[in-house]
């Protein structure tokens, strides 16, 4: 049986818009939170335990995105325009960066979030397009399908450009979480605590 009997793209499309609903409420909510840590014992708990899963957490935002967009157009046959091919050249690294990052407990933050940054950019930019058509110059339809067509739109607001901006602000969101020292506090760089850690003798 193919994969596209298995899946139908409609369901695909809720299933992913849902995640992406999800998504966003998670990262409001961190926000909010992290805003909060500083006045509230509990918000602090919560950004604290969080901290500690940060990078799988972006990571896997990362490769279910990533998976999501190749389902679109290798199985749903949703031919990508050329803002869709510049987010993904965005998140397609990042999915790869934080899987090992994952692993190796790395602080990547300041080469995923440029990253981050501009794919959330031209995302924001693509909405933009698909919301205000007559804002195309057309030089991006002269490449391939234009970036003012939308292929899906769940919840009355849940295209393909917003499922890839609310995954870019998901990982920047993560990924600039205060990072969690040997001591246990929650500190911006590891290096800092390194530096600052009083020597042990004996």
């Amino acid at each position: 049986m193919l994969v596209d009997d298995m899946i139908e793209p409609s369901t695909a499309q809720q299933f992913f818009a849902l995640l992406t609903v999800l998504a966003l409420v998670g990262t409001v909510v961190l926000v909010v939170l992290r805003l909060a840590a500083h006045v509230s014992d509990g918000a602090a708990a919560i950004v604290h335990s969080v901290s500690a899963v940060r990078t799988p957490l972006a990571a896997l935002v990362a490769v279910t995105a990533t998976l999501g967009s190749l389902y679109f157009s290798e199985v749903a046959n949703y031919v990508p325009c050329m803002f869709c091919w510049y987010q993904r050249i965005a998140m397609y690294p990042l999915a790869v960066i934080l899987v090992i990052a994952s692993f190796r407990r790395d602080d990547l933050r300041w080469y995923v979030v440029p990253i981050a940054g501009i794919g959330m950019a031209i995302a924001g930019y693509h909405r933009l397009l698909e919301l205000y058509p007559t804002l195309d110059t057309g030089t991006c339809s002269a490449v391939g399908p234009p970036c003012t067509a939308v292929w899906s739109e769940e919840f009355g607001f849940i295209t393909l450009a917003v499922m890839a901006f609310i995954g870019f602000a998901a990982i920047i969101t993560l990924t600039t979480l205060p990072q969690e020292t040997h001591h246990g506090d929650l500190d911006e760089t590891p290096d800092q605590a390194a530096t600052e850690a009083p020597l042990e003798i004996g």
